[in-house]
Protein backbone atom coordinates (compact mmCIF):
# COMPACT_ATOMS: atom_id res chain seq x y z
CA UNK A 1 0.00 0.00 0.00
CA UNK A 2 1.38 3.40 -1.02
CA UNK A 3 0.18 6.45 0.92
CA UNK A 4 0.73 10.12 0.10
CA UNK A 5 0.50 12.93 2.64
CA UNK A 6 0.04 16.22 0.81
CA UNK A 7 1.27 19.12 2.94
CA UNK A 8 4.17 19.25 5.38
CA UNK A 9 2.94 21.62 8.05
CA UNK A 10 2.92 20.38 11.63
CA UNK A 11 -0.19 18.22 11.18
CA UNK A 12 0.84 16.76 7.84
CA UNK A 13 4.27 15.91 9.23
CA UNK A 14 2.76 14.28 12.32
CA UNK A 15 0.36 12.20 10.22
CA UNK A 16 3.19 11.08 7.95
CA UNK A 17 5.04 9.99 11.09
CA UNK A 18 2.01 8.01 12.30
CA UNK A 19 1.53 6.30 8.95
CA UNK A 20 5.25 5.60 8.58
CA UNK A 21 5.16 3.58 11.79
CA UNK A 22 2.60 1.19 10.28
CA UNK A 23 3.12 1.20 6.51
CA UNK A 24 6.23 0.65 4.41
CA UNK A 25 5.57 3.21 1.66
CA UNK A 26 4.57 6.71 2.76
CA UNK A 27 5.47 9.83 0.81
CA UNK A 28 5.30 13.34 2.30
CA UNK A 29 4.88 16.10 -0.27
CA UNK A 30 6.54 19.37 0.74
CA UNK A 31 5.64 22.54 -1.18
CA UNK A 32 9.04 24.18 -0.64
CA UNK A 33 11.89 22.49 -2.46
CA UNK A 34 14.41 23.86 0.02
CA UNK A 35 12.47 22.52 3.01
CA UNK A 36 11.98 19.17 1.27
CA UNK A 37 15.75 18.80 0.89
CA UNK A 38 16.28 19.74 4.54
CA UNK A 39 13.69 17.24 5.81
CA UNK A 40 15.09 14.51 3.59
CA UNK A 41 18.62 15.03 4.87
CA UNK A 42 17.84 15.49 8.57
CA UNK A 43 14.64 13.35 8.81
CA UNK A 44 13.08 16.24 10.73
CA UNK A 45 10.84 19.21 9.86
CA UNK A 46 12.54 22.11 11.67
CA UNK A 47 10.07 24.74 10.45
CA UNK A 48 6.87 23.11 11.69
CA UNK A 49 7.60 20.12 13.93
CA UNK A 50 11.13 20.26 15.33
CA UNK A 51 12.25 17.24 17.30
CA UNK A 52 10.06 14.73 15.44
CA UNK A 53 12.27 12.22 13.64
CA UNK A 54 10.41 10.71 10.72
CA UNK A 55 10.41 6.91 10.27
CA UNK A 56 12.54 5.53 7.46
CA UNK A 57 9.39 4.46 5.61
CA UNK A 58 8.51 8.12 5.02
CA UNK A 59 9.98 9.44 1.78
CA UNK A 60 10.16 13.17 1.05
CA UNK A 61 9.41 14.85 -2.27
CA UNK A 62 8.68 18.25 -3.77
CA UNK A 63 7.15 16.58 -6.84
CA UNK A 64 3.36 16.34 -6.50
CA UNK A 65 3.04 13.79 -9.31
CA UNK A 66 5.67 11.55 -7.76
CA UNK A 67 3.81 11.61 -4.45
CA UNK A 68 0.30 11.05 -5.76
CA UNK A 69 0.35 9.03 -8.95
CA UNK A 70 0.37 5.52 -7.42
CA UNK A 71 -1.17 6.31 -4.03
CA UNK A 72 -4.11 4.22 -2.86
CA UNK A 73 -4.74 6.72 -0.05
CA UNK A 74 -4.00 10.46 -0.10
CA UNK A 75 -4.14 12.66 2.99
CA UNK A 76 -4.76 16.34 2.24
CA UNK A 77 -3.10 18.26 5.06
CA UNK A 78 -2.61 21.69 3.52
CA UNK A 79 -4.21 24.79 5.09
CA UNK A 80 -7.92 24.98 4.29
CA UNK A 81 -7.53 27.91 1.88
CA UNK A 82 -5.20 25.79 -0.28
CA UNK A 83 -7.41 22.69 -0.48
CA UNK A 84 -9.20 23.63 -3.72
CA UNK A 85 -6.01 24.52 -5.58
CA UNK A 86 -4.25 21.39 -4.32
CA UNK A 87 -7.16 19.10 -5.20
CA UNK A 88 -7.33 20.60 -8.70
CA UNK A 89 -3.63 19.85 -9.23
CA UNK A 90 -4.19 16.29 -8.05
CA UNK A 91 -7.06 15.68 -10.48
CA UNK A 92 -5.00 14.28 -13.39
CA UNK A 93 -2.73 12.30 -11.04
CA UNK A 94 -4.94 10.18 -8.83
CA UNK A 95 -6.31 6.68 -9.34
CA UNK A 96 -10.07 6.35 -9.67
CA UNK A 97 -10.20 4.00 -6.67
CA UNK A 98 -8.01 6.15 -4.42
CA UNK A 99 -9.32 7.17 -1.00
CA UNK A 100 -8.95 10.86 -0.09
CA UNK A 101 -8.69 11.87 3.57
CA UNK A 102 -9.21 15.53 4.42
CA UNK A 103 -7.17 16.56 7.45
CA UNK A 104 -7.71 20.33 7.07
CA UNK A 105 -10.07 22.17 9.42
CA UNK A 106 -11.79 25.17 7.90
CA UNK A 107 -14.38 26.61 5.53
CA UNK A 108 -13.79 28.18 2.13
CA UNK A 109 -14.33 31.93 2.35
CA UNK A 110 -15.91 32.65 -1.03
CA UNK A 111 -18.33 29.73 -1.02
CA UNK A 112 -18.50 28.85 2.73
CA UNK A 113 -18.24 25.22 1.66
CA UNK A 114 -16.77 22.43 3.73
CA UNK A 115 -13.49 20.86 2.68
CA UNK A 116 -15.02 17.55 1.57
CA UNK A 117 -17.46 19.44 -0.67
CA UNK A 118 -14.55 21.22 -2.34
CA UNK A 119 -12.61 18.00 -2.79
CA UNK A 120 -15.66 16.32 -4.38
CA UNK A 121 -16.00 19.21 -6.82
CA UNK A 122 -12.35 19.13 -7.86
CA UNK A 123 -11.95 15.34 -7.76
CA UNK A 124 -15.31 13.98 -8.97
CA UNK A 125 -13.86 10.57 -9.87
CA UNK A 126 -13.29 9.85 -6.18
CA UNK A 127 -16.26 11.78 -4.79
CA UNK A 128 -17.58 8.62 -3.12
CA UNK A 129 -14.22 7.84 -1.52
CA UNK A 130 -13.76 10.94 0.64
CA UNK A 131 -13.23 10.79 4.40
CA UNK A 132 -12.44 13.35 7.08
CA UNK A 133 -10.04 12.94 9.99
CA UNK A 134 -10.68 15.23 12.96
CA UNK A 135 -10.41 15.34 16.73
CA UNK A 136 -8.43 16.77 19.67
CA UNK A 137 -5.12 16.08 17.95
CA UNK A 138 -2.23 18.47 18.58
CA UNK A 139 0.55 17.54 16.18
CA UNK A 140 3.20 18.09 18.83
CA UNK A 141 1.69 15.41 21.09
CA UNK A 142 0.99 12.96 18.27
CA UNK A 143 4.64 13.24 17.22
CA UNK A 144 5.63 12.25 20.77
CA UNK A 145 3.35 9.20 20.61
CA UNK A 146 1.21 10.59 23.40
CA UNK A 147 -2.12 8.67 23.60
CA UNK A 148 -4.51 10.32 21.16
CA UNK A 149 -8.03 9.63 19.88
CA UNK A 150 -9.52 10.89 16.63
CA UNK A 151 -12.52 10.35 14.34
CA UNK A 152 -12.69 9.12 10.74
CA UNK A 153 -15.93 10.27 9.14
CA UNK A 154 -17.32 9.28 5.75
CA UNK A 155 -20.69 8.79 4.13
CA UNK A 156 -19.63 5.23 3.36
CA UNK A 157 -19.07 2.92 6.33
CA UNK A 158 -16.61 0.93 4.24
CA UNK A 159 -14.46 4.02 3.59
CA UNK A 160 -14.60 5.16 7.23
CA UNK A 161 -13.48 1.74 8.45
CA UNK A 162 -10.75 1.57 5.80
CA UNK A 163 -9.34 4.88 7.06
CA UNK A 164 -9.73 3.70 10.66
CA UNK A 165 -7.67 0.59 9.97
CA UNK A 166 -5.06 2.54 7.99
CA UNK A 167 -4.31 4.95 10.84
CA UNK A 168 -4.94 2.86 13.96
CA UNK A 169 -1.93 2.37 16.22
CA UNK A 170 -1.57 1.61 19.96
CA UNK A 171 -1.09 5.33 20.69
CA UNK A 172 -3.42 6.63 17.94
CA UNK A 173 -6.98 5.37 18.39
CA UNK A 174 -9.46 6.02 15.58
CA UNK A 175 -13.25 5.97 15.90
CA UNK A 176 -15.69 6.10 12.97
CA UNK A 177 -18.69 8.38 12.44
CA UNK A 178 -21.10 8.73 9.48
CA UNK A 179 -21.72 12.45 10.16
CA UNK A 180 -19.18 14.06 7.84
CA UNK A 181 -21.07 17.39 7.97
CA UNK A 182 -20.94 17.61 11.76
CA UNK A 183 -17.33 16.48 11.98
CA UNK A 184 -16.15 19.12 9.51
CA UNK A 185 -18.20 21.92 11.05
CA UNK A 186 -16.97 21.06 14.54
CA UNK A 187 -13.35 21.13 13.37
CA UNK A 188 -13.74 24.50 11.68
CA UNK A 189 -15.92 26.34 14.19
CA UNK A 190 -14.10 25.37 17.39
CA UNK A 191 -11.21 27.58 16.22
CA UNK A 192 -13.48 30.61 16.54
CA UNK A 193 -14.24 29.81 20.16
CA UNK A 194 -10.52 29.25 20.79
CA UNK A 195 -9.87 32.81 19.63
CA UNK A 196 -12.40 33.89 22.24
CA UNK A 197 -10.71 31.75 24.89
CA UNK A 198 -7.41 33.47 24.18
CA UNK A 199 -9.07 36.88 24.34
CA UNK A 200 -10.62 35.94 27.69
CA UNK A 201 -7.24 34.93 29.10
CA UNK A 202 -5.56 37.98 27.66
CA UNK A 203 -8.05 40.25 29.38
CA UNK A 204 -7.26 38.58 32.70
CA UNK A 205 -10.48 36.64 33.11
CA UNK A 206 -10.52 33.31 34.94
CA UNK A 207 -11.90 29.81 34.64
CA UNK A 208 -15.50 30.94 35.10
CA UNK A 209 -15.36 33.05 31.96
CA UNK A 210 -13.55 30.44 29.87
CA UNK A 211 -15.88 27.61 30.85
CA UNK A 212 -18.93 29.75 30.07
CA UNK A 213 -17.43 30.77 26.73
CA UNK A 214 -16.68 27.17 25.74
CA UNK A 215 -20.10 25.90 26.80
CA UNK A 216 -22.06 28.64 25.06
CA UNK A 217 -19.71 28.40 22.10
CA UNK A 218 -20.53 24.72 21.77
CA UNK A 219 -24.23 25.60 21.92
CA UNK A 220 -23.99 27.93 18.94
CA UNK A 221 -21.78 25.51 16.98
CA UNK A 222 -24.41 22.81 17.54
CA UNK A 223 -27.22 25.18 16.58
CA UNK A 224 -25.62 25.95 13.23
CA UNK A 225 -24.64 22.33 12.68
CA UNK A 226 -28.21 21.12 13.15
CA UNK A 227 -29.46 23.73 10.69
CA UNK A 228 -26.99 22.35 8.16
CA UNK A 229 -28.03 18.74 8.67
CA UNK A 230 -25.50 17.53 11.26
CA UNK A 231 -26.26 15.10 14.08
CA UNK A 232 -26.24 17.04 17.39
CA UNK A 233 -24.59 14.08 19.13
CA UNK A 234 -21.48 14.62 17.00
CA UNK A 235 -20.79 17.86 18.85
CA UNK A 236 -20.73 15.99 22.16
CA UNK A 237 -17.98 13.72 20.85
CA UNK A 238 -14.26 13.85 20.11
CA UNK A 239 -14.49 16.15 17.11
CA UNK A 240 -16.88 18.44 18.96
CA UNK A 241 -16.36 19.03 22.66
CA UNK A 242 -13.09 17.06 22.65
CA UNK A 243 -11.43 19.27 20.06
CA UNK A 244 -13.01 22.36 21.60
CA UNK A 245 -11.40 21.63 24.99
CA UNK A 246 -7.99 20.97 23.45
CA UNK A 247 -8.02 24.05 21.24
CA UNK A 248 -9.30 26.44 23.90
CA UNK A 249 -6.94 25.35 26.66
CA UNK A 250 -3.68 24.06 25.18
CA UNK A 251 -0.34 25.82 24.96
CA UNK A 252 -0.06 24.27 21.48
CA UNK A 253 -3.18 26.04 20.16
CA UNK A 254 -2.29 28.74 17.64
CA UNK A 255 -5.89 30.04 17.72
CA UNK A 256 -5.77 30.50 21.49
CA UNK A 257 -2.42 32.29 21.11
CA UNK A 258 -3.91 34.53 18.45
CA UNK A 259 -6.71 35.43 20.88
CA UNK A 260 -4.12 36.45 23.48
CA UNK A 261 -2.57 38.78 20.90
CA UNK A 262 -5.96 40.22 19.97
CA UNK A 263 -6.55 41.03 23.64
CA UNK A 264 -3.17 42.80 23.66
CA UNK A 265 -4.37 45.09 20.88
CA UNK A 266 -2.87 43.50 17.79
CA UNK A 267 -4.83 43.22 14.54
CA UNK A 268 -5.34 39.92 12.76
CA UNK A 269 -3.10 41.20 9.94
CA UNK A 270 -0.27 41.73 12.42
CA UNK A 271 -0.86 38.30 13.94
CA UNK A 272 -0.74 36.58 10.56
CA UNK A 273 2.45 38.45 9.63
CA UNK A 274 4.16 37.31 12.84
CA UNK A 275 3.50 33.56 12.52
CA UNK A 276 4.55 31.03 9.91
CA UNK A 277 1.50 28.90 10.71
CA UNK A 278 -2.06 29.53 9.53
CA UNK A 279 -4.53 30.69 12.20
CA UNK A 280 -7.61 28.96 10.80
CA UNK A 281 -10.01 30.67 13.20
CA UNK A 282 -9.54 34.05 11.51
CA UNK A 283 -10.95 32.84 8.20
CA UNK A 284 -13.46 30.54 9.89
CA UNK A 285 -14.99 33.49 11.77
CA UNK A 286 -15.75 35.31 8.54
CA UNK A 287 -17.19 32.19 6.91
CA UNK A 288 -19.27 31.27 9.98
CA UNK A 289 -20.67 34.78 10.16
CA UNK A 290 -21.91 34.32 6.59
CA UNK A 291 -23.41 30.93 7.41
CA UNK A 292 -25.21 32.33 10.46
CA UNK A 293 -26.84 34.91 8.21
CA UNK A 294 -27.65 32.37 5.51
CA UNK A 295 -29.35 29.97 7.92
CA UNK A 296 -30.74 32.68 10.22
CA UNK A 297 -28.94 31.22 13.22
CA UNK A 298 -28.06 33.25 16.30
CA UNK A 299 -24.30 32.99 17.02
CA UNK A 300 -23.49 35.82 19.46
CA UNK A 301 -19.92 34.74 20.30
CA UNK A 302 -19.02 34.33 16.64
CA UNK A 303 -20.63 37.69 15.86
CA UNK A 304 -18.60 39.50 18.53
CA UNK A 305 -15.32 37.88 17.49
CA UNK A 306 -16.12 38.82 13.89
CA UNK A 307 -16.53 42.44 15.00
CA UNK A 308 -13.20 42.32 16.86
CA UNK A 309 -11.40 40.87 13.83
CA UNK A 310 -13.02 42.75 10.99
CA UNK A 311 -14.69 45.86 12.44
CA UNK A 312 -12.04 47.05 14.92
CA UNK A 313 -14.22 46.47 17.96
CA UNK A 314 -12.33 46.38 21.23
CA UNK A 315 -12.28 42.96 22.94
CA UNK A 316 -13.51 44.56 26.19
CA UNK A 317 -16.55 46.02 24.43
CA UNK A 318 -17.25 42.64 22.83
CA UNK A 319 -17.27 40.95 26.23
CA UNK A 320 -19.56 43.64 27.66
CA UNK A 321 -22.02 43.20 24.80
CA UNK A 322 -22.06 39.43 25.30
CA UNK A 323 -22.66 39.76 29.03
CA UNK A 324 -25.47 42.32 28.67
CA UNK A 325 -27.46 40.59 25.97
CA UNK A 326 -31.21 40.18 26.51
CA UNK A 327 -31.82 37.58 29.21
CA UNK A 328 -32.80 34.15 27.92
CA UNK A 329 -33.18 30.46 28.80
CA UNK A 330 -30.14 28.23 28.52
CA UNK A 331 -31.83 25.56 26.40
CA UNK A 332 -34.14 27.63 24.23
CA UNK A 333 -32.19 26.61 21.11
CA UNK A 334 -32.93 22.91 21.31
CA UNK A 335 -35.53 21.97 23.86
CA UNK A 336 -37.66 24.80 25.25
CA UNK A 337 -40.63 24.07 23.02
CA UNK A 338 -40.65 20.48 24.25
CA UNK A 339 -40.55 21.31 27.94
CA UNK A 340 -43.65 20.99 30.10
CA UNK A 341 -42.60 23.93 32.24
CA UNK A 342 -45.43 25.63 34.14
Amino acid sequence: MHIAVIGAGSWGTALASVLGQKHSSVMLWVRSGKLAELIASTRENPDYLPGCKLPEAVQITNDLAKAAINAQLLVLATPSHAIRETAAKLSPLIQTNAVIVNAAKGLELNTVKRMSEIIAEELPVVANNIAVLSGPNHAEEVALRSPTATVAAAESRKIAEYVQETFMLPFFRVYTNPDIVGIELAGALKNIIALGAGISEGLGFGDNAKSALMTRGLAEITRLGMAMGANPLTFAGLAGIGDLIATCTSKHSRNRRAGLLLAAGKTFEQIQDETSMVVEGIRATKAANQLATKYNIEMPITEQIYQVLYQNKSPKDAVLDLMTRTKTNEVEEVALNNLNWN
